[in-house]
């Protein structure tokens, strides 16, 4: 669940809405979030496993994601991830196909080379759609719908329908741009319960 919670919001923010083609739409997502020098934003997920919201911040190939179910920092090179599963922290230094599920940058790769990307309609105004299907029957994934707000272009909501029939919404709210400390992609002790055993896997 953990591993499934982060590749889902790190994959939502990979993507922004623009006219032209979903490949395009990838890339212009990245630009815009370095044009900032960072970003940061609140999301809420709602599924039949329950429902979850926190918060997330980027930067270039950094990341920080943090909610009640899982903490997690990379600062470019080192992770270091928290859950109350496993009520620890496992530090690792994750390989390019790790990346690919939890690092933006990465993740526009991932999707171009393994989704069928088509713009959709949408049933209200000014809402972008674009739907996504894995090229590999046996993926995980069985269909992403992503709509956009077509004045800001900006992620709003995602629809994850998954090929056990279980369906994750993502939806997206105050998106802030602005630059962010080194620290914020670093493990913070203060941010998990006092006396967390931090496990090194690497």
């Amino acid at each position: 669940m953990k591993r499934i919670h982060i590749a889902l919001l790190m994959a939502l923010f990979t993507m922004v809405a623009m006219a032209q083609s979903p490949s395009a739409i990838l890339d212009k997502c990245v630009a815009a979030i370095n044009a900032g020098g960072g970003v940061t934003a609140s999301y809420s997920i709602t599924s039949s496993q329950g429902d979850s919201k926190g918060t997330i911040a980027m930067q270039g190939n950094k990341f920080r994601l943090s909610s009640p179910d899982v903490k997690c920092w990379y600062d470019g090179k080192t992770q270091w991830s928290w859950s109350p599963m496993t009520g620890e922290v496992n530090i690792t230094t994750p390989s390019p196909s790790d990346l690919q599920m939890t690092n933006p940058l990465a993740a526009v790769q991932h999707f171009k080379a393994n989704f069928n990307m088509k713009n959709a309609k949408a049933k209200t105004a000014n809402t972008p759609v674009i739907r996504l299907t894995p090229k590999k029957k046996k993926d995980a994934v069985k269909t992403i719908w992503l709509y956009f707000d077509g004045s800001t272009s900006l992620l709003r909501t995602a629809r994850f329908e998954m090929s056990d029939n279980s369906v994750y919404v993502i939806k997206i709210t105050d998106y802030k741009h602005k630059s962010l400390p080194a620290s914020t992609f670093q493990y913070d002790p203060k941010q998990v319960p006092a006396g967390t055993q931090v496990v090194d896997l690497r």
